[in-house]
């Protein structure tokens, strides 16, 4: 019989739990091996579709024309009955426009959801809010623990595919306290790992691709903010406060554009 947390962990690992209920989801699975293989066979299994399979994207001129239709359908208004028309107006059942009009709304609903989904979710969105909360589990956040950047910069070159900058922004309020490498965009990517007060910050790097990257955006309680410097993409993913995140990354880009990756 199945361990009956195991639906709280898929959607743990679907990133629908918020930042209060992943450390419960977190304490039981270090006592249940049912739970911990579970993860580990959901984490296989997502690696091998992102891996094998690629994320279609609505074409941006579709989208573009299925916008303008819907802004067309919103703008028409319907038409009063004039004089001498009174015939037409009683034969016409009043439900037959009724039905007319929502069923356009509704058609215009369905495809508006259809085409603005993706702009919602995206599935590296997903990826970093997973490794960000899997990080937080015990043993998982570090692997090579120093505050010392000519410690931690030189541990990548063996490790992960990318040289990510890294800085230790202690009299900030930013404190270096280590490095690993994770699983991302199909490659090996370099986290390096700030605490700030309380709150844990992952600042996630890759090698750039020709896809846009997504906006800074929110899921689950932690907040994303993306950026690209020279060849490399950046995420730092944490639930400290926008204002505290966004310093950090202010930090990043200037060290990164004064002195290079």
């Amino acid at each position: 019989m199945p361990c009956a947390e195991s639906l709280r962990l898929q959607a743990y690992f679907d990133g629908e739990v918020d930042a209060l209920g992943a450390p419960d989801i977190e304490r039981h699975m270090e006592d249940c091996a049912e739970c911990r293989a579970l993860l580990q066979d959901l984490e296989r299994t997502r690696a091998a579709l992102r891996r094998d399979l690629t994320y279609a994207r609505t074409p941006p001129e579709l989208r573009a024309r299925i916008m303008r239709a819907l802004d067309e359908e919103s703008a028409v208004n319907t038409p009063r009955p004039q004089l001498g028309s009174r015939k037409t107006w009683q034969t016409r059942p009043f439900w037959a426009g009724a039905a007319s009009g929502v069923g356009s709304a509704a058609i215009a609903a369905t495809l508006a959801f259809i085409l603005l989904v993706p702009l919602f979710t995206h599935p590296l969105v997903d990826d970093l809010v997973g490794a960000h909360v899997r990080s937080l589990m015990p043993t998982h956040l570090i692997d090579v623990a120093s505050t010392d950047r000519h410690t931690v910069k030189p541990w990548f070159a063996g490790h992960t595919d990318v040289s990510s900058v890294v800085a230790d922004f202690e009299q900030q309020g930013y404190r270096l306290i280590g490095g690993r490498a994770d699983y991302l965009a199909h490659q090996r990517s370099a986290v390096v790992v700030y605490q700030h007060g309380q709150h844990i910050i992952n600042v996630f790097s890759w090698a750039a691709n020709e896809r846009a990257l997504p906006r800074n955006t929110t899921r689950n309680g932690y907040h994303l903010v993306f950026w690209r410097a020279g060849d490399l993409e950046y995420c730092a993913v944490s639930d400290t406060a926008w204002d505290e995140l966004l310093g950090l990354v202010r930090l990043l880009r200037d060290l990164s554009a004064r002195d290079g990756p």
